[in-house]
């Protein structure tokens, strides 16, 4: 096998695993785990503060990044209507809106995998010149609105579940 395929292959097994929990993620009964909860909205505003300081260099990138997120967050507000809670003896629970939530994940990996078709022939080319191979999916005003979608989505939804979770267990 060909040493130059492991690492896509590698990286895409990744991938498909971190989507496959999220999508089991919003699906039925989850539990409240506040530390976790609160490393990915950490990790997410990170990622978010990131590819903003990226995307500064040109004003369709930059609005793009912002109208997703604005739709991210307007999504996970329409989605914490839709979600239950319930404190029971064993903790808190969630049940969040599954069409929502797997909506937003199955948005961005569809997007990820159309660029990656898209653009594979050039990441090839750019990695063999010693450039970026990712800097062709840093340029995309569509991949940055869908990935500011699912930060402002997550990052609004758990603060909210954490929020409205903490406000029913003291009452």
């Amino acid at each position: 096998m060909d040493k130059n395929i492991l690492f896509p292959i590698f990286i895409g097994a990744l991938v498909l695993l971190a989507i496959f929990r999220r999508v089991r993620g919003n699906i039925g009964r989850q539990p409240v785990r506040p530390v976790r909860m609160r490393f990915r909205i950490g990790v997410l505003s990170v990622l978010g503060v990131v590819f903003a300081a990226l995307a500064m260099r040109d004003v369709s990138l930059i609005g793009a990044l912002l109208a997703g997120v604005a739709a991210g967050v307007a999504l996970g507000w329409f989605g914490l209507q839709h979600t239950k809670f319930e404190h029971t003896d064993d903790g808190a629970f969630y049940t969040p809106h599954t069409w929502i939530g797997l909506a937003v994940s199955l948005l961005l990996l569809g997007r990820i995998a159309w660029r990656f078709m898209a653009v594979y022939p050039g990441m090839q080319a750019a990695a063999q010149a010693d450039q970026d191979p990712l800097a062709s999916f840093q340029r995309s005003p569509l991949t940055l609105a869908i990935l500011g979608v699912l930060i402002g989505y997550y990052v609004f939804y758990y603060s909210g579940v954490l929020r409205t979770s903490s406000a029913k267990a003291a009452a």
